[in-house]
């Protein structure tokens, strides 16, 4: 059974950072991408980050590129997201996904990611 569980969201002022983790399982980690997506209040989701297999190649929402770094360890079956310089906006609910493909297609989430995490609440406010 793939389980992706998600650690770190936190109550964090304008401008600040806080980094997120993701320990996956059930699944070999190192044959798939994976990536963030988040879901605003009383929005619906939105897709942040993604990494190929091998984490060689990275790619960003226009909203988030520049102050999000997303990076994983395939020794230890995890996902990150090093988010810098939050904005009120970021404010989510963070969800790490895994790929049904080896490296980054860029299609709808339904087609691109087939497991969910139960996700993790970012608040950024002051």
């Amino acid at each position: 059974e793939v389980q992706l569980v998600e650690s770190g969201g936190d109550l964090v002022q304008p401008g600040g950072s806080l980094r997120l983790s993701c320990v996956a399982s059930g699944f070999t980690f190192d044959d798939y991408a994976m990536g963030w997506v988040r879901q605003p209040p009383g929005l619906g989701p939105e897709w942040v980050s993604g990494i190929n297999w091998n984490g060689a190649d990275t790619y960003y929402a226009e909203s988030v590129k520049g102050r999000f770094t997303i990076s994983r360890d395939n020794s230890k079956n995890t996902l990150y997201l090093q988010m810098n310089s939050l904005k009120s906006e970021g404010t989510a609910m963070y969800y790490c996904v895994k790929s049904t493909y080896s490296n980054y297609v860029g299609l709808t989430l339904s087609l691109e990611y087939d497991a969910w995490g139960q996700g993790t609440q970012v608040t950024v406010s002051s």
